[in-house]
């Protein structure tokens, strides 16, 4: 069975013409057939997934289900009740947390069934899944090479047909590079139109659930069930949610798409840019009128990206330390002794090393020096936006400067892989939504996405850019490599 299209599978399920169980069934002899290759999920639990997909079959008739039997894949770091949260990490290698996320609540309710628990880098740093404390999640166009992150496990699941939707969740473009480089569609929505209640805090001004899916009208269907506000969350939004799935059949002709120079730099694959550059000619052919425009803060992204997320992460992640949260080591010594060893012990490198950069960056005498100034910066590459929203509707650029990288090939260097991210950080830090949309391949058969972006809470035009892209502009993709 193919499980690929949400709209598809809820149809079949509501009318009878197939069962919840044999669509969970269906996704579960994928996992088993292709996971241990790929490595996208660090927890699956067959026996409870088939129980609740009875639970719809049951229950069909009684309630509305948009998702009903549709199965996704949610990112370890989003609270699932009694089923292993770990967010990649040692230290909550066991955790079981007592309640579900706002967005897991709302896709159970909705008839979705969660078949997993996606492989993430830890606590969400990273780009490309190799943090996470279990296993690398690999790419499948290319096994030894990496998926992205830090949501690699999640456009993993999706990519290779394991789940036919997943949440991920973006501080800096942890879905859309991770789309990018497995060709499916990411969409990071505007900061406070999804829930956090429940996403696990990496640096909460920038944190958002995020989607991934195979087409626009499965991403717009996703969007609403999960948009709106949650009285748990104080950052989520009142703005009323549109009927993402009637806007996608609004025609595209007109639309003003602005391209970013500072985005078309040094550094830019030239297989990519050659990639970006005939969907832009593509865009043009739909009929959007196209505007160059510029960014000029986008230079200072990256320094000042790294120093707000870790400033943050610093302080959300204070609460790990063998009392509060997180497994605790044996036989401590004294008090101090325990939280050494059990910190030391229980986080990666890279969380290490973002916790140090963000402690010394909100430290007596460097605060203002160095979060005060960045969030001045911040506020600098927001009004860049906002004056380029005056004159576009959206903007279209790379995602990623490359196409999906070996393993191992940047692990090292971590100056390089922060730079992976440095067309998707100012999305976050200006709080807009963003779009990752399949839009060719290189000649190594690599996906490259191109990226669209959009005013606060204009997800609809993102979506109806994307529906018509892929409509008009299909692509034949080669087969995957497991």
């Amino acid at each position: 069975m193919d499980i690929r299209e949400a709209s598809t599978i809820s149809d079949a399920v509501r009318s009878g013409q197939v069962t919840a169980r044999e669509v969970a069934a269906a996704a579960l002899q994928r996992i088993e057939a292709l996971d241990a290759k790929l490595g996208a999920f660090l927890t699956v639990e067959p026996e409870r997934v088939l129980a609740r997909a009875d639970e719809i079959d049951r229950t069909i008739r009684e309630r509305d289900y948009p998702l009903a039997g549709v199965p996704v894949a949610v990112k370890d770091n989003i609270c699932t009740r009694n089923l292993r949260t770990t967010c990649g990490s040692r230290i909550l290698r066991n955790y079981l947390p007592p309640y579900n996320a706002t967005a897991v609540e709302r896709l159970e309710l909705a008839g979705a069934i969660i078949i997993g628990k996606a492989n993430c880098d830890e606590f969400a740093m990273g780009s490309s899944t190799e943090n996470s404390a279990f296993h690398v999640a690999r790419n499948p166009y290319d096994p030894e090479r990496v998926s992205g992150g830090s949501s690699g496990g999640s456009a993993v699941a999706v990519a290779a047909g394991m789940a036919t939707l997943a949440l991920g969740s973006e501080t800096g473009g942890s879905v859309r590079q991770p789309a990018s480089f497995c060709n499916v569609l990411g969409l990071k929505p505007t900061y406070g139109r999804i829930s956090r209640y429940g996403l696990v805090a990496f640096a909460s001004s920038l944190d958002c659930v995020a989607l991934i899916g195979n087409n626009p009208r499965d991403i717009a269907l996703l969007l609403g069930v999960l948009a709106g506000r949650d009285a748990r969350d104080s950052t989520s939004s009142p703005v009323p949610v549109p009927d993402y799935a009637a806007e996608l059949n609004k025609p595209v002709r007109g639309l003003k798409l602005g391209i970013p120079r500072e985005f078309f730099g040094e550094g830019l694959d030239p297989e990519v840019k050659l990639a970006i550059e005939a969907a832009i000619g593509n865009a043009h052919s739909l009929g959007c009128e196209l505007i160059d425009v510029s960014l000029p803060n986008t230079r200072y992204a990256i320094a000042d990206y790294y120093i707000i997320a870790p400033a943050e992460a610093s302080s959300n992640l204070a609460r790990y330390d063998g009392v509060r949260y997180g497994e605790r080591v044996s036989a401590p010594k004294d008090l101090s002794d325990m939280y050494k060893r059990t910190r030391s012990d229980g986080f990666g490198a890279e969380v290490k090393r973002r916790i140090m950069i963000g402690t010394y960056a909100l430290s007596s005498g460097y605060y203002e020096a160095y979060y005060g100034r960045a969030m001045k910066v911040r506020t600098l590459i927001k009004r860049d936006y906002d004056r380029a929203f005056e004159k576009v509707d959206a903007l279209i650029s790379p995602v990623s400067p490359t196409a999906a990288f070996r393993i191992g090939e940047k692990i090292s260097d971590p100056l390089s892989m922060y730079l992976s991210d440095i067309y998707t950080v100012t999305a976050n830090l200006a709080g807009i939504p963003a779009l990752s949309l399949p839009c060719g391949f290189t000649s190594a058969a690599l996906p490259v996405g191109l990226q669209v972006l959009a005013n606060q809470f204009q997800e609809a035009v993102l979506l109806r850019f994307a529906e018509a892209y892929a409509q008009s502009f299909p692509l034949a993709s080669p087969p995957l490599q497991v």
